[in-house]
């Protein structure tokens, strides 16, 4: 079998995400710290509420950055890949819990709605301002890498929700303040808990398949099975698995028919020009080719191993 792989990584800009992780780290165990005993002061359910799901930042965002440190490993004989599945593992556990802290808080939502209780609405103010500061830099620091790495993006969502919670619980107070609407606190923390449900299905959904090694959902193989099969001595590109290693590795593994009986170096270079196309055209950096000639075997583009 001949294996080919062409990569390049950018160790400065995977050292840049630790950097920030780690800032934002530490911002929400201050933020975490502050609403847990201004809410147990006021008596807002909404900001203990912010300060659960910000607690849950500071679990993923270590998760985040422990993953961020593992992909960095080299692989070895006993980990070939490496831990570079493990921020695609993290995402998939922040998304989870998103979703576990708005079930929590939905709950507590209806309790205290049917029971609304008289809240110290300054404290509820300032906290919400300490937290929309304190989240919108950290989402300020990630947004770049968020759009290029699933672990980071999950960390990144999990901070931006955060923020977007804390200037309703900020709304919250207000009204609290100046029309006693004290009911507002429950109806403002069942309103987060539906925004982490929505945001965390979506992450969830797009690490699982990540982790069951599904097909992109920008690729379509068919497409880049007519692609290689254009090349010349190409015969056919058949038993195809295309799937993402990591955010930034994305494999191919398939048998190549040939029209002819070629020798080693013939076919080296007939792969150097699959590789050029497929990173081309679909961005596929990790080739892995099983050259047939008349072999009796299942041709389908898709074979159940």
């Amino acid at each position: 079998m001949e294996h080919k792989h062409s990569h390049s990584q950018n160790t400065h800009y995977k050292d840049l995400n630790g950097q920030n992780l780690l800032v934002s780290i530490l911002l929400n165990i201050v933020i975490t710290a502050s609403q847990v005993i201004g809410g147990l002061i006021s008596g807002s359910l909404s900001l203990l509420s912010d300060a659960l799901h910000n607690f849950s930042d500071v679990l993923s965002l270590i998760v985040s950055y422990i993953a961020n440190k593992l992909a960095k490993k080299e692989a070895s004989e006993q980990r070939t890949f490496g831990y570079k599945r493990a921020e695609i593992l993290a995402a998939f556990i922040n998304a989870s819990t998103l979703i576990i802290v708005a079930i929590i808080l939905i709950k507590e939502a209806v309790q205290r709605f049917k029971n609304p209780q008289t809240i110290e609405s300054n404290l509820v103010i300032i906290l919400a301002l300490v937290a929309i500061l304190g989240n919108g830099f950290s989402v300020y620091l990630l947004k770049k890498e968020s759009n290029n790495n699933i672990n980071i993006k999950s960390a990144y969502i999990h901070l931006l929700t955060d923020m977007l919670a804390s200037i309703a619980v900020l709304v919250g107070g207000l009204l609290m303040k100046y029309f006693n609407m004290f009911w507002v606190d429950s109806l403002l923390t069942f309103l987060i808990a539906l925004y982490l449900i929505w945001v965390g299905y979506f992450l969830l959904k797009s690490s699982t398949k990540m982790l069951m090694l599904f097909t992109p959902e920008h690729i379509d193989i068919k497409e880049v099975v007519n692609e290689v099969n254009k090349l010349p001595k190409v015969k056919k590109l058949h038993h195809v698995h295309i799937w993402n290693l990591s955010d930034d590795e994305l494999h191919l593994e398939a048998h190549l028919d040939l029209i002819e009986d070629v020798n080693i170096t013939d076919f080296d270079a007939i792969l150097l020009t699959i590789e050029a196309v497929l990173q081309e055209k679909f961005n596929i950096n990790h080739v892995t080719i099983q050259p047939e000639f008349n072999k009796d075997d299942i041709k389908d583009i898709i074979v159940q191993d």
